[in-house]
C-alpha cells in the first residue's frame, strides 16, 4: 500500500491549504448547490463528508485523524452555510432547525471517517504493508 506524506511532513502553507482551504472552498460550492439543486447538493455533501478518509490518511492514528476531522467537519460545515446565505436563494434541501446544526453534523461525521482513515494508516503502518510515495520536490519546497 502506497501513502501520501503525513499531513505534519508539508511545510506550513501546504498543511493550512489541505486542512482548512480546500474544505472551505468546497464547502462553498456545495453551499451554492443547496440553494440550486437538491440532487447535487447531497451528492457532493457525501462526497465531502466520506473524504473524511481520505483527510484521516494523512495522520497515523484514530486519534489524529479524528482531529482532523473536527477541523475539516467544522470548516466544510461553515462554509456550507455562509456559501449558502451569500447566495441568497432559498435552501433546494432539508436543513436542521436551527440551520447552524449542519455545522455539528458534518462535523461529527467528518471525525468519524477521518477516524477511519487515521486508523486504516495505522494498521497498514502495524502491518508493514507501507511503501512510502517518493516526495518530489515542489514550487513551495
Amino acid at each position: 500500500m502506497r501513502l501520501p506524506p503525513l499531513l505534519s511532513e508539508h511545510p506550513r502553507p501546504v498543511q493550512f491549504i489541505l486542512a482548512v482551504i480546500i474544505p472551505a472552498v468546497y464547502g462553498a460550492v456545495t453551499g451554492y448547490f443547496l440553494g440550486t439543486s437538491e440532487s447535487v447538493y447531497l451528492v457532493l455533501s457525501a462526497i465531502g463528508v466520506v473524504g473524511g478518509i481520505g483527510a484521516g490518511l494523512d495522520h497515523a492514528g484514530a486519534w489524529a485523524g479524528a482531529k482532523r476531522g473536527v477541523v475539516a467537519g467544522s470548516v466544510f460545515g461553515a462554509a456550507i452555510l455562509i456559501a449558502h446565505e451569500i447566495h441568497g436563494a432559498d435552501a433546494e434541501a432539508h436543513l436542521p432547525e436551527p440551520a447552524i446544526l449542519l455545522v455539528v453534523v458534518t462535523t461529527a461525521l467528518a471525525v468519524v471517517f477521518a477516524a477511519l482513515g487515521g486508523w486504516l494508516r495505522q494498521r497498514a503502518i502495524d502491518k508493514g504493508e507501507v511503501q512510502r510515495i517518493p516526495q518530489v520536490p515542489g514550487p513551495l519546497g
